[in-house]
């Protein structure tokens, strides 16, 4: 059996949760300190609109969202963050916490966003245990 780089379960965890679940146009992971761990689809540095969440400034304004939301709902007594979901006009972005990290989901706008919950909650929980969290 061959052992898999962490790197790649991760990739290969983006990639599943991308392909699979209807309706999911781009995922990423980010680290506490705001830094991009993982992309799918990957970056492309000459058409950075292709996925947009594989950029350093949404990998910045997604832990600026998850630390500010966990601040808040400490500060209201409301427990640990879950998941932070965020709707615009043309679609979703959902976001939960993965250990060390979080997974952010962009979701078009019309897509079940139940199946795309449930997906994206266990894909963090897998995201945790393939990062040691």
């Amino acid at each position: 059996m061959s052992q898999q780089y962490r790197s790649e379960a991760l990739e290969d965890k983006l990639r599943m949760l991308s392909t699979v679940v209807d309706g999911v146009k781009a995922t990423v992971i980010v680290n506490i300190d705001g830094l991009l761990v993982a992309a799918y689809p990957p970056g492309d540095e000459e058409n950075p609109h292709e996925n947009p969440t594989s950029s350093p400034q949404v990998a910045a304004m997604s832990a600026t969202l998850i630390g500010l939301a966990e601040r808040t709902l400490k500060r209201l007594a409301q427990g640990e963050l879950e998941r932070l979901l965020m709707e615009g006009e043309d679609g979703v972005m959902v976001v939960y916490p993965a250990g060390r990290a979080s997974l952010a989901v962009l979701v078009d706008k019309h897509a079940r966003i139940a199946k795309v919950l449930f997906a994206a909650k266990k894909a963090a929980s897998e995201i945790t245990e393939i990062l040691g969290a």
